[in-house]
């Protein structure tokens, strides 16, 4: 995984802030909308929806708020309808970044990206020109605090995990998309804290920037996440703790 997963990681240990948490519930709302829309209001049935109210519970959402998304996304409540975007495009030094949105209204999430991609060093660029270099992955963050991160990466494996990355202070734990739950599962049941559990975009293969290229792409891509249509943002850039940490000061 690139070093974006490092940085969304360390955001999200910092925590959100009050004037972003409203708009993370919107795009967690957002998500179950239209995985309701997609299969249904049932989670038993629902894959996808039961991704997007477990993701809602680990960002803290609250419960009436998960229902009255179910509840929209049913029909019960209107509600402007949501449509599914993936925009691509390179960022500085040819940096490839895949943008993933839900919007009431496609012209101006496409012009409120490009304009951030051009003001940050970077261009959008035609469907299909980035998203060969991704796979769709699942990821399972969990914090290793005092514990033998060695130790907790094999037994991700026992549990039928494909891959694991130990970081710094977490694991990333990676699976096939349709195995996220039962590998999860498993995991707190040999009481494995799991910080986090998501479907995503992972870079085949990952490039580094030199230090002024990899602050501006770490610029763009907050930006970029900053958009309330935005749901996900992936890149094959890999930022260095010292960039990182330099990018946070």
């Amino acid at each position: 995984m690139s070093g974006h997963s490092k940085w969304s990681t360390i955001k999200r240990k910092k925590g959100v802030a009050d004037d972003r948490r409203g708009q993370l519930f919107t795009k967690l709302a957002r998500e179950i909308i239209v995985a309701v829309r997609e299969g249904g209001p049932n989670p038993e049935g629902n894959f996808r929806l039961r991704l997007a109210v477990q993701k809602a519970r680990d960002n803290s959402m609250p419960l009436d708020n998960i229902e009255r998304a179910i509840k929209r996304g049913s029909g019960h409540t209107e509600g402007a309808v949501l449509v599914e975007m993936v925009l691509e495009g390179y960022g500085p030094s040819g940096v490839a970044i895949l943008v993933q949105a839900l919007s009431d209204n496609r012209n101006r999430t496409l012009q409120d990206v490009r304009n951030i991609f051009t003001r940050h060093g970077g261009n959008l660029s035609e469907s299909g020109s980035v998203a060969w270099l991704f796979d769709s992955r699942g990821l399972i963050t969990v914090p290793t605090n005092a514990k033998d991160a060695e130790e907790m990466a094999l037994e991700a494996i026992d549990t039928g995990a494909d891959d694991v990355k130990i970081e710094k202070k977490f694991l990333e734990v990676y699976t096939k998309p349709a195995e996220l739950e039962k590998v999860r599962e498993a995991l707190e049941q040999k009481q494995i804290t799991v910080s986090s559990a998501e479907v995503c975009l992972v870079p085949k293969s990952v490039v580094e920037l030199e230090e002024k290229a990899a602050l501006q792409t770490l610029k763009l891509l907050d930006k970029l996440e900053e958009l309330d249509e935005v749901q996900s943002v992936a890149c094959n850039a890999d930022f260095s703790d010292a960039i990182l940490e330099k990018y946070q000061s």
